[in-house]
Order: structure tokens, then sequence, then C-alpha cells
């Protein structure tokens, strides 16, 4: 989901610093809300974690750049149901940091734009979770019907937030239209890979009793939501 270089130009890139505040703005109303219920220590290291997964999930697995930008599994929604909202949101933005200031210094005008394209559709998923996962089910006991429906709403938010970026920074050419679509072909794949590493993940979970009264994953993974 990196958008290469090039693609988004001159004053276009404005947007992008907007659109990257109002992405840090909804992360940090979710952090304050995390640490006032977990507190900071668990907050942090929720986030140290996730941000050390999202840097593998970035740099250490497979990844092909298709079209626009680059096919790579993220996992977006196993750090949510791990993790969180919260420190999803900010391993996902420090994961993608790291990895441009170390390793792919190329990328680091595009942070706007790439960290805009990661935690947008976390936010929306999120959203979708409390729609869809009753609240007298812990995530560890959700289904696979669910884990799709939380895939396919966060890789479908990447292949439109890219798609955006792409047709924003180039305009609707045959070429760029032919790129996008490439694309995000490519990249709804990963929806038949996720649910099911979700699913290993959780199994994994609730062989792992004694994280359950952890402050270091998310509440919700072992026990059900508050009424």
């Amino acid at each position: 989901m990196h958008i290469e270089a090039g693609v988004v130009q001159g004053v276009k890139m404005l947007f992008s610093y907007g659109t990257a505040a109002v992405s840090f703005g909804i992360a940090g109303k979710l952090a304050l809300d995390t640490i006032k219920n977990n507190g900071v220590v668990s907050f942090g290291v929720k986030t140290l974690i996730s941000a050390i997964l999202v840097f593998i999930f970035f740099e250490v697995f497979p990844h092909h750049p298709i079209g626009v930008s680059e096919v790579h599994l993220i996992l977006g929604s196993t750090i949510f149901l791990i993790f969180g909202a919260a420190p999803a949101a900010f391993g996902l933005a420090l994961g993608l940091l790291v990895q441009g200031l170390f390793f792919a210094q190329f990328d680091l005008p595009q942070y706007g734009i790439n960290v805009t394209t990661l935690l947008m559709p976390l936010f929306g998923m999120s959203y979708l979770a409390k729609k869809i996962i009753p609240q007298n089910i812990a995530y560890k006991d959700i289904q696979y019907k669910d884990t799709l429906k939380l895939s396919v709403a966060y890789q479908g938010g990447i292949v439109a937030w890219v798609a955006f970026w792409a047709l924003f920074g180039q305009g609707f050419g045959a070429e760029n239209l032919a790129a996008v679509s490439s694309f995000g072909l490519a990249y709804m794949s990963v929806v038949i890979l996720e649910p099911l590493i979700d699913l290993a993940v959780l199994a994994g979970a609730k062989t792992l009793s004694s994280l359950e009264n952890s402050s270091f994953v998310e509440k919700r993974l072992y026990n059900p939501a508050k009424a």
C-alpha cells in the first residue's frame, strides 16, 4: 500500500498533510480513552508490540510492487483484535515511520499519504466490529464470517485510499486506471488469507489462559463488551 514517489506531487501533497492530521487526531482520541481505561503502561506496551509486528509485516514478510503501489500482508484486523484500535493505530504509524527512517527513506515524503491509507480503514473496521460482533461475544470466539467482514473492510479501505491517491495525483488516464485496477485485484487476494490467520491467532489466544487478565492485550479479546 506504499504509494510510489511522484504519484502525488506539488501542492496536492498539502492535502495528504491534512488527512494525516485528521488520522492522528482520531488515533489520539482513541489513545486517550484507552489510557483512561487501561493505563499508560498498558497502552505503551501494546503499541510497541504492534509497531514491531507492523515493521515485520512491512519489511520482512514478502511484498511486491504492483501497479501504483505495493502489496503487503499487513494483518490490520489481527493486531486490532489482539491489541485494540488505539495501539493498532499507533503501531501502524510507528512501524511505517521506522521502516521509512531506516530502510526506505524514499517513502518518507509520502508518509502522510501512507499513514492515512493505513489508519482510516482501521477506524472504519473498528466501527464495523462494534456493529457486527455481538456484545456478549469475546473476540476469541468470533466466527470466520466476522473475521472475513473485518478483513474485507480493512483491505477494501486500503484499496479505496490507494485508488483515491492515484487518481487524485495522476488523473483518469487509461494507463493509470489499469495500474490502479491491477493493484486492487492483487491486494484483495490478501482477503483470502487474512481471516484464516486471524482465526489461527485467536485459537492460539484461547490456549493462553494466562493472558486473560493481562493488561497487555485488548480486554475484549477474552471478555464480552460491557452492556
